[in-house]
């Protein structure tokens, strides 16, 4: 695909190849109110590597994306990322992308409003830019139309456009909810290919999906979740 070379161009110059990152989450259990959605989940993922949560609805895929996010405050374990020079750091939301169900965008305005907002809100971490604006449209296939409102396009050039989202800021870990709903088969292809650049060049991933990702090589986890069957009975 042409339009997928400036995301690859753009961007593999810039990052310092070599250097290893880790994301690291170590016996997390996070409750919703009373009830206590998972416990005792651990998982280490370092530079180019990738985790597809999956389980049914309501088995806390979402929660533990949120919860990595620093979206949701866990009840028990710990969250850390640690850069490519050794630095921890527990607030892993700085330095991510979350991308949940919604694509977080604003109806009435444009889409070059709306990543124009993000590209500033969000900024770039470790001396990496992301790309402009008119390449994340090439990018996600759908350059000349930046200057229409949001709310006008349809479900699947929405969430294109969320995919842009995560590319005019460096983040190195992508936290994405669901990412392929409302795409068809060349949507699919299209967010496989730009994960897939993304691991290249380091970054690392974790999904959650009630459909195959086809991200080759990525781990799995599958959330099971409690259900309660009576006082201190959970199965």
């Amino acid at each position: 695909m042409a339009h997928f070379g400036f995301f690859c161009i753009a961007m593999t110059e810039k990052l310092n190849h070599g250097k290893v990152m880790y994301l690291e989450a170590a016996n997390l259990a996070a409750r919703r109110g009373e009830d206590l959605i998972f416990e005792d989940v651990s998982f280490h993922l370092k530079s180019g590597e990738a985790l597809v949560l999956t389980g049914r609805n309501g088995s806390g895929k979402s929660t533990l994306l949120r919860v990595v996010a620093g979206l949701l405050r866990q009840e028990r374990g710990s969250v850390s990322f640690t850069d490519p020079q050794g630095n921890a750091h527990e607030r892993v939301g700085e330095i991510s992308h979350y991308l949940g169900h919604r694509n977080a965008m604003k109806s009435e305005l444009t889409v070059a409003e709306n990543l124009e907002f993000w590209r500033r809100f969000l900024g770039d971490t470790h001396g990496v830019s992301g790309i402009s604006m008119d390449q994340a449209a090439e990018a996600v296939g759908l350059a000349g139309i930046t200057h229409l409102p949001f709310g006008y396009l349809s479900a699947g050039q929405q969430r294109r456009f969320a995919f842009a989202k995560l590319l005019i800021a460096y983040r190195p870990v992508w936290i994405l909810d669901e990412p392929t709903a409302a795409l068809d088969t060349s949507g699919d292809r299209l967010f496989a290919e730009l994960v897939e650049a993304h691991r290249r060049r380091g970054g690392i991933v974790l999904a959650a999906t009630h459909q195959p990702l086809s991200l080759e090589g990525a781990q799995e986890l599958r959330m099971t979740g409690f259900a309660h069957t009576g006082p201190g009975v959970w199965a």
